[in-house]
């Protein structure tokens, strides 16, 4: 421990000050208040026996991830309320991880919803409808002050892909809209679960189902992460170009480019997205190859991730063990 306090030390009088940002779909954290919005399993005290108890075992093992990855600045998915929020916060604290600084976006009519947890002064935070139907979620922007430097960081979460991918270029045109407002020079990080893959554009081509938008995608060409001629952004490109953003997944080996499993395959479905000025030499940039995934041990059962359990067998029940169906993933950033 002394050490650690003085290599931190040295960084200080050096000027160098490290940020880590993460981001985690927690899966269904769920208050024990009756909303009328919850899903039926997470309906407090109902057949699925969503009690006390329940929530409970969820909070302490969401926080003990989230205690774990030790990130200054997370961006949370699927927190139903900011009651659960703040459940989940006094758990981190009592596991020895404070964050005084939080962030939530409410979308109207939402089982779920998008937070941000912080251990740097936010000065502004605002949500932004994607539209008024009440069929998305909002996005979630936090202006955080980094020893006096500001930074952004936008909280996703789109639409699922049990729709088509006009729903997801839906949330990625609102969120291009907000980012055109930013001055070019202005830093900020797009974190979240976009329900897409870092490489949607090669991924949905087959299928009928989604690609309903001529083999055009959110993530991919509404941002920007990749060229004209479809290959991916570097980071030597986000230098030198205007206009683009570059997805962090690229740092990892292939096989380790999944957040997500469906049917045994890995998908890349959470995403931490960069502008041009965290790579640009002033302020607060990124550390190239410092973006990983959060894998200890205890988040796989099986050779699979292991997500909160539930029982399907009648009377169908909530287990308590579990942590969630997706795995966070973090970068780090210096002044």
């Amino acid at each position: 421990m002394r050490i650690l306090f003085l290599l931190a030390l040295i960084l200080s009088f050096l000027g160098g000050v490290e940020v880590k940002i993460a981001t985690y779909n927690v899966e269904n954290l769920f208050d024990m208040h009756y909303d009328g919005t919850e899903y039926e399993e997470y309906i407090p005290n109902g057949d699925w026996g969503w009690t006390n108890e329940m929530y409970r075992a969820k909070l302490i093992n969401t926080a003990t991830v989230i205690r774990g990855i030790g990130a200054d600045i997370i961006g949370l998915q699927e927190i139903e309320s900011e009651s659960a929020l703040k459940d989940l916060k006094a758990e981190i604290n009592r596991q020895g991880l404070y964050y005084p600084y939080y962030a939530f976006a409410k979308t109207r009519n939402s089982a779920v919803n998008v937070a941000l947890l912080s251990r740097y002064p936010i000065q502004s935070a605002l949500k932004h409808p994607v539209n008024y139907s009440g069929k998305y979620r909002d996005i979630l922007e936090a202006k955080i002050l980094i020893e006096e430097k500001p930074l952004r960081v936008f909280v996703n979460h789109w639409k699922s892909k049990g729709g088509p991918e006009s729903e997801r270029i839906v949330c990625a045109k609102r969120l291009l809209q907000r980012l055109n407002e930013l001055p070019e020079d202005e830093p900020y990080v797009l974190v979240g679960d976009f329900n897409s893959h870092y490489e949607e554009h090669k991924t949905f081509l087959k299928s009928r189902k989604h690609n309903n938008t001529d083999g055009i995608t959110g993530i991919n060409h509404i941002l920007g992460t990749v060229n004209k001629e479809g290959n991916p952004i570097t980071y030597t490109a986000l230098k030198n170009t205007q206009g683009v953003r570059y997805n962090l997944w690229y740092e990892l080996d292939k096989e380790k480019r999944w957040s997500h499993q469906f049917r045994g395959h890995g998908e890349g479905l959470d995403n931490i997205i960069i502008s041009q000025a965290l790579a640009d030499g002033i302020g607060i940039d990124y550390i190239e190859g410092s973006f990983d995934r959060y894998t200890p041990d205890y988040l796989f059962a099986k050779g699979k991730v292991y997500r909160w359990q539930q029982s399907r067998r009648y009377p169908k029940h909530h287990l308590g063990e579990g942590y969630s169906d997706h795995l966070p993933i973090y970068a780090r950033f210096k002044l």
